[in-house]
């Protein structure tokens, strides 16, 4: 099969007259609106075995089980398992030889009546790679971004069956299966912050790439991965957290970055209320712009970078936005709770540069503005400078003279707070200087960073073996 793109009409088709593909599907909250596809065009008959929509609680509850929440994924692990289970054992005997069974699952929070609050859901596909195969699963997360409900219900049918189709026909490409998701649906109508795969074939799957897949294909704004090596929905991360966030490239992982994050943590936590002191979530995040400058994105380096930083405990934040605004704003989706940015000299001086906000009508002024909008402030690390020696601070940074006043403004009302250094001598090289000194064997480079990302700063540079 071609990679040219299809309508939905005729995916549900090719599902429909491939022989091998049976299932079911089970639908909440939204109608059936995957299954109907596969009513609109012929041979319905060659893929559903069976679809149900069990809207009412008790009797979904007496269906699947008790689940605390219904839009959760939990409630879709619930429905995928009784669903494939009465599937392989009603028609396993009969057909099992020669069939690779499915079933369909999700259960979605639509726009209801008189209803504000976020639209979301979960839609998951049990699976055979080919017949008498275990099972193997495939998770999504959507956001339906649609106003009226009509809408809404309209892209999961669509999204539905992109799904069910990618996961027949292009699972052996992980850039295609992400591209096919929202084929055949304009731009922001949803968002897939959340995919996974696992079982059978995908025990040794890494499903951070699923995860950095999402946001370089522009399907989500960021990822998020916890320093426990898994997964998790930035939304639910994020959720109501005062948040102390590093950007950086990370490329190496130094001891400047740990230093940075230490000391910025102890000012921003006084600054809490004394009930949320403690509950902080600190973040390193990589911008794609990071990650995209060799033009195209080095998986095993993004992995490299990644595994240092879990293995010194951090929790990392894979990002679309290269401006400061723009992350501001996406935090401030999550969270009302204050948000701490951590930055050097150097990147305080380039907020003030012209590229920033050359889109915004408002300008400077108005990048400002969105930066600090949701009770964020920065927290600025001192640069020590290789001609004089002089350590700069936040307080004896000068900034450009047309934003002279702005600047003293910021700082008078604590917007931009001095991080106080401990080591003068980690001020000594930046990450490019480290990366020299180990491209040219000067075994300095080893005071400069943790013994954990050592591994990876070297296997980046192409040196493992010294």
């Amino acid at each position: 099969m071609t990679r040219d793109k299809q309508n939905t009409y005729d995916k549900a088709l090719r599902l429909n007259l491939d022989p091998a593909v049976y299932g079911t599907l089970a639908e909440i909250g939204a109608g059936q609106e995957t299954a109907n596809w596969f009513f609109r065009v012929s041979g319905t008959a060659g893929t559903v075995a069976k679809t149900i929509s069990a809207y009412d609680m008790t009797m979904s509850d007496a269906i699947y089980g008790k689940s605390p929440r219904y839009v959760s994924r939990q409630r879709l692990g619930q429905m995928l398992e009784h669903e494939f289970s009465i599937l392989e054992e009603r028609l396993g005997p009969a057909r099992g030889d020669h069939t690779t069974f499915f079933s369909f699952c999700n259960t979605v929070r639509a726009r209801g009546y008189k209803d504000h609050g976020e639209c979301h859901g979960w839609l998951g596909l049990r699976f055979q790679l080919k017949p008498k195969d275990p099972p193997s699963d495939i998770y999504l997360h959507v956001r339906l971004l649609d106003k009226t409900n009509v809408e809404q219900m309209e892209a999961l049918g669509v999204i539905g069956i992109n799904f069910i189709h990618a996961a027949f026909y292009f699972r052996q490409s992980l850039h295609q299966f992400v591209t096919a998701l929202t084929e055949n649906l304009v731009s922001g109508r949803v968002e897939v912050d959340m995919l996974k795969f696992q079982g059978h074939g995908y025990d040794f799957f890494d499903n951070r790439l699923c995860a950095l897949q999402l946001v370089e294909s522009g399907l989500t704004e960021a990822t998020y991965f916890p320093a426990s090596g898994e997964i998790e929905q930035a939304a639910d991360a994020l959720y109501k957290r005062p948040i102390l966030l590093l950007r950086g490239s990370f490329d190496p992982v130094t001891r400047l970055h740990l230093e940075m994050l230490e000391q910025a943590r102890l000012g921003f936590e006084a600054s809490l209320a004394e009930e949320d002191r403690g509950r902080t979530l600190e973040l390193c995040e990589i911008s794609m712009t990071n990650l995209l400058r060799g033009g195209a994105v080095d998986h095993v380096d993004f992995i490299d970078r990644v595994d240092a930083l879990q293995a010194l405990g951090k929790s990392v934040l894979i990002s679309r936005h290269a401006e400061f605004h723009r992350i501001s704003g996406y935090l401030g989706r999550y969270t009302t709770q204050p948000v701490g940015l951590v930055l050097s000299i150097g990147l305080l001086n380039e907020l003030f540069k012209a590229k920033w906000s050359e889109n915004l009508s408002g300008g400077i002024l108005e990048s400002f503005g969105r930066l600090f909008r949701n009770q964020v402030s920065l927290y600025v690390y001192p640069w020590r400078s290789r001609g004089t020696g002089e350590v700069v601070t936040a307080d004896s940074f000068r900034a450009p003279e047309s934003s002279h006043h702005l600047y003293r403004h910021f700082l008078e009302n604590r917007m931009v707070r001095s991080v106080p250094y401990r080591d003068l001598d980690l001020l000594q090289f930046t990450g490019r200087d480290i990366m020299k000194m180990i491209r040219d064997g000067d075994p300095r480079w080893k005071e400069y960073v943790p013994e954990v990302a050592q591994r990876s700063a070297l296997v980046h540079q192409g040196v493992a073996s010294r």
